[in-house]
């Protein structure tokens, strides 16, 4: 039986590291373009990204959101000069991800959420995990939509594509 959310952790990984690559075949100068839309910048929307996965990733690991959003704020905002310093720093984050997969045992166990925007819940791990890859694939959709304004091709992300992927990878 699959770890379903393990497997879109694994997706939003491999969809991160794949726009990033199309950027890479870029001239250096698109990260820091300005376009019309949700970002000024696919550099912002890279950091937004960032900002965020690492927020969940504290709150995983025991850190209050509340806490966690405040200590994240400043990756918010945090613009770096190369596709390669982000893709970098999203390795690394990756690998941290993966490390807490090993030693966490349950993640259908709940947590007390203290989200300052929604309110208190119980979450379960597992959904926290699903909603990191959800928020990664709604802004990558950002990433596609500023390429085109700039007049590049984005590169399928999909997880349907994902499935292709990891089939071939693994023959």
């Amino acid at each position: 039986m699959s770890n379903y959310p393990v497997e879109m952790f694994q997706y939003h990984t491999w969809a991160n590291q794949t726009i990033m690559g199309r950027i890479k075949e870029l001239p250096a100068s698109v990260l820091s373009q300005e376009v019309n839309s949700s970002f000024p910048t696919l550099a912002h929307a890279l950091s937004h990204i960032y900002a965020v996965d690492t927020m969940w990733y504290k709150v995983l690991t025991g850190t209050g959101m509340r806490e966690a959003f405040q200590e994240c704020m400043s990756l918010n905002v945090s613009i770096l000069h190369s596709v390669d310093e982000y893709a970098n720093n999203f390795a690394q984050l990756s690998e941290q991800y993966k490390e807490w997969f090993q030693s966490e045992a349950d993640l259908e166990q709940t947590v007390l959420l203290d989200n300052p925007f929604a309110g208190i819940r119980q979450t379960r791990l597992s959904e926290i995990v699903l909603q990191v890859a959800n928020h990664g694939t709604y802004h990558r959709g950002n990433i596609s939509t500023m390429l085109r304004q700039l007049g590049h091709a984005s590169v399928m992300n999909d997880y349907a594509f994902f499935w292709y992927q990891e089939a071939a990878e693994s023959v």
